[in-house]
């Protein structure tokens, strides 16, 4: 476990010098960049901040004890970084008179504990480890580049002294690359950028059943044939080759590079579900002996290993591999979603367990992750995996990740193991961070950066006796519906650095404070991007709410329009001409009341008049309050939307998307314009079905279609119509009750385009008004692609 703290303390007047003294180099009329406020993340377990500052110059010396290697790392990654947030350029030596100092304490207790003391005339990191030197440049970097810049030539340090160590020892981010493969490069930028925010850990998923990315000398199959599948159909048969995989080389490159950052990486082989790659690779492995094709779907799929002794002797032989790659002390093995069903009708798994004296298939994987533990125990490792490994019994030697909320975390440390706090929904950062219409694809259950920073991974269950056994909290990146770097890093940042700030600073009596916490981001966010990093601007974005109904507004002589930011820091401004706000546009204040056909643009600024957001623009013109899309349309009746999903599973591009109940084709629009529409055109596009539901297959709503392929059938007052219908009458129409607007045959998908457009004339109903909720359900064939709504556009009747 990591040091505990004694508690944050708050800031308070020293008694030192207040004279500034300009250190290192010195240029007429420098410019200089100036240090307002200790905009630290996250924040450290003490400081106390004194008077006056120390004035740092381009060009100044770095100096290190002689021969102390651990600190000289730490003063290269300090001068990097300085460099690279605002050019202020810094250089390693070991000049006796430096501004900038390391010294070795052996004084200071924890491996990652640092004390950085800073005086009118320099700053002295030390530190009794490496990881210490490391966390402590990290934080004078910070102090150092608090202003941005392109080319600082001096800037100010407060004087003040930090005494710091984390909460908790394991502080990480996963990673998984095998539902869609990112570059090894893309790999060690989120490692440069984790560092600066002290994150320790990079959770490195190799195995699943899309694709098995780590080289296995021993088994070449594994990559040559298990690293590669085709894109999903969406009718016109299989899409691309897609894949990939890293070579032990480039995995020792960079553990390399990582541990010179105080990252450790730390495998994880998924077994003995989410096997599919395995199995097609080398199928004698697997239950059935059938080969299946390495997986394009997303889910759970069947396909698990066996646990004979050949499929044993095989995991210890990839382990082998496994371990001189990774020096980590924790090698992951997974055990999650392992339905057990291939176990269930082999004959020889069945006589291994009678033999094994085994009463269960839980049982089963339990001793098979026993057997794997011990095997790693004798090389000095641990074992840990996903909070389903505690089903039948958790073996004495594993380590627990809590994933399916808190409760594996809770029962596993209450019998003595330790865990990692790692809860779906709230840590799972491929959720989508805001509703906004251009978020990425993802899923559906937003989890806002609010909801991650107040997040405390100290369940209330776990006796107080036994919070020793929790290591620590980690935000996990599922890739279905992450393709591209861009993708990876806009789901990561900013929200990990609330994450490393509830993984490193004392806990807080109270309310947490998330706009204090904000205002110290913000200038850490900037550093993010530098370089074209990608950081997520969704909690800074301005989303916008029109007060009067749709059809009301299309009457209006003046539509009103109110402005909001999921953060409460920072301000917006906007401008009515449709160019992009800028720092002296006007402050939204109230509610704003616009001409139709206005186009109001806004963004948020952080208080030095620096954008916090991209600018978003909200439309009033007629045809666009005539229009719904994909993100506005909702779930009907018989479910909820779960995933927003792209065109193709395989897309490069963050839109189109389409928010979906993947349990029905259905979508809702809650505020048609019915009595000002008297046509409609609906454009509708064909999505890959490639989901893997196990056992919840049966949920899956099919509707009886009276064409060859389907229809799209559009009714209005379907949510009414659905409350009044019994049975019978849900399983005989799509919509029973409802008013029926129009239905379109679908076309045959081996041969229509995969994006196309409806249109017909709306009856004449005049009791259907304005708000009318208005279902879009498909009724193809659940062995055909799924459909999705993409765009409504009602027509008015011509003047």
């Amino acid at each position: 476990m990591g040091t505990r703290t004694k508690g944050q303390q708050a800031f308070r007047a020293g008694a030192m010098a207040t004279a500034s003294i300009l250190v290192g180099l010195a240029f007429p009329a420098p410019a200089q960049a100036q240090s307002s406020s200790l905009a630290l993340t996250p924040w450290p377990a003490s400081v106390e901040q004194g008077s006056g500052k120390l004035l740092v110059a381009a060009g100044s010396v770095v100096a290190v004890p002689p021969g102390d290697a651990d600190a000289a790392e730490a003063a290269k990654l300090l001068v990097d970084h300085a460099k690279r947030a605002n050019g202020l350029v810094l250089t390693a030596g070991s000049t006796a008179a430096a501004p900038i100092r390391f010294e070795r304490d052996p004084a200071i207790s924890g491996a990652e504990a640092y004390r950085l003391t800073v005086t009118p005339t320099g700053a002295v990191i030390a530190a009794s480890g490496k990881s210490g030197f490391l966390y402590g440049a990290m934080t004078l970097m910070q102090l150092l580049t608090a202003e941005p810049g392109t080319a600082v030539r001096q800037v100010s340090v407060p004087v003040l002294t930090i005494q710091d160590s984390p909460r908790f020892a394991w502080r990480g981010v996963m990673v998984d690359p095998c539902r869609h493969f990112q570059p090894i490069e893309s790999i060690y930028a989120i490692v440069d950028r984790m560092v600066e925010v002290k994150l320790n850990t990079l959770h490195f998923h190799l195995s699943d059943d899309q694709g098995w990315r780590f080289e296995v000398k021993r088994y070449p199959e594994l990559t040559r044939i298990g690293a590669w599948r085709n894109a999903p159909d969406t009718g016109h048969g299989p899409g691309a080759r897609n894949g990939g995989f890293y070579t032990q080389e480039q995995l020792k490159a960079l553990v390399a590079y990582a541990a010179e950052r105080g990252i450790t990486v730390v495998p994880e082989i998924d077994l003995p579900g989410h096997a599919q790659a395995l199995v097609a690779a080398y199928p004698e492995l697997g239950v059935p002996g059938a080969r299946p094709e390495v997986s394009n779907g997303w889910g759970i799929f069947p396909w698990l290993f066996n646990p004979n002794e050949a499929g044993m002797t095989f995991v210890r032989n990839v382990l082998d591999e496994v371990m001189e790659i990774f020096p980590s002390q924790y090698i992951h093995l997974g055990g999650d979603e392992a339905v057990k069903d291939q176990w269930e009708r082999s004959p020889e798994v069945q006589s291994q367990m009678r033999k094994l004296g085994i009463k269960s298939e839980n049982a089963m994987q339990s001793w098979m992750i026993d057997r794997f533990g011990e095997y790693l125990a004798q090389h000095g490792r641990r074992l840990i995996g996903w909070d389903e490994i505690l089903e039948g019994g958790l073996p004495a030697s594993a380590s627990v990740m809590s994933w399916r909320g808190e409760q594996g975390a809770v029962d596993a440390a209450n019998a003595g193991h330790d865990v990692v706090l790692s809860p779906a929904p709230t840590l799972y950062l491929d959720n989508l961070e805001s509703s906004l219409p251009d978020e990425a694809p993802g899923r559906i259950s937003i989890q806002s950066m609010e909801t991650v920073y107040r997040y405390d991974p100290m369940p209330k269950g776990i006796d107080a006796a036994k919070a020793k056994h929790v290591m620590g909290v980690q935000g996990n990146a599922w890739s279905e519906y992450i393709v591209t770097p861009w993708q990876l890093q806009h789901k990561l940042f900013p929200r990990v650095g609330a994450i490393a700030e509830t993984a490193w600073s004392p806990q807080v009596a109270g309310a947490k404070d998330y706009a204090g916490f904000l205002a110290r981001l913000t200038p850490q966010i900037r550093r993010w991007k530098q370089d074209g990093f990608e950081v997520s601007d969704s909690a800074f974005a301005v989303a916008f709410t029109p007060a009067q109904a749709r059809g009301a507004a299309l009457d209006a002589k003046s539509i009103d329009v109110a402005l909001a930011t999921q953060a409460p820091y920072g301000t917006i401004r906007y401008t009515l001409d449709g160019k992009a706000p800028g720092a002296k546009s006007p402050a939204y204040a109230k509610a704003l009341a616009v001409k139709p056909g206005t186009v109001v643009t806004a963004a948020s600024f952080a208080p030095d008049g620096s954008p916090l957001s991209a600018p978003r623009r909200y439309d009033t013109a007629r045809e666009t309050l005539l229009t719904s899309t994909a993100s506005t349309l909702t779930a009907c009746p018989r479910g909820s939307q779960g995933l927003r999903i792209p065109l193709n599973a395989d897309a490069t591009s963050n839109g189109p998307a389409y928010n979906v109940n993947i349990f029905d084709t259905c979508q809702a629009d809650d505020h048609a314009p019915l009595a000002h529409a008297k046509k409609i055109a609906v454009s509708v596009a064909r999505l890959p079905r490639n989901w893997g539901l196990a056992h919840e297959e049966s949920a899956v709503i099919g509707h009886y279609a009276v064409t060859p392929h389907g229809e799209l059938v559009i009714s209005a007052g379907c949510r009414a119509a659905e409350k009044r219908a019994d049975r019978k009458q849900k399983e005989h129409a799509p919509m029973p009750g409802a008013t029926v607007l129009a239905t379109f045959p679908l076309p045959d998908p081996k041969v229509a385009p995969q994006q196309f457009t409806f249109t017909a004339a709306l009856p004449d109903r005049p009791e259907l008004g304005d708000e009318t909720d208005v279902c879009f359900q498909f009724t193809s064939p659940l062995s055909d692609p799924f459909y999705a709504v993409e765009k409504v556009v009602y027509g008015e009747k011509a003047k």
